[in-house]
């Protein structure tokens, strides 16, 4: 059997001016579409670290990289 598809995600610009743009927990991208997707992991400064749903790896980028957040709901 194969994986369940993955629910539809709807995102919403970061806004980089706020004080904590992203959280661990959070669902980030930083291309338009949704492509790679990560889930932040930690944030220490200006870098997150980051795990990659596709491909199952671990990355840290800036936080300046990453434009797009899921939406709550």
């Amino acid at each position: 059997m194969k994986g369940s598809p993955m629910p539809s995600v709807e995102w919403t610009l970061l806004d980089h001016a706020a004080p904590n743009p992203v959280q661990a927990g959070d669902i980030v991208s930083a291309e338009a579409g949704g492509m790679p997707i990560y889930r932040v992991l930690s944030v220490a400064g200006e870098l997150a670290q980051l795990a990659s749903q596709e491909r199952a790896s671990r990355c840290e980028l800036p936080v300046r990289t990453l434009r797009w957040k899921a939406a709550s709901r």
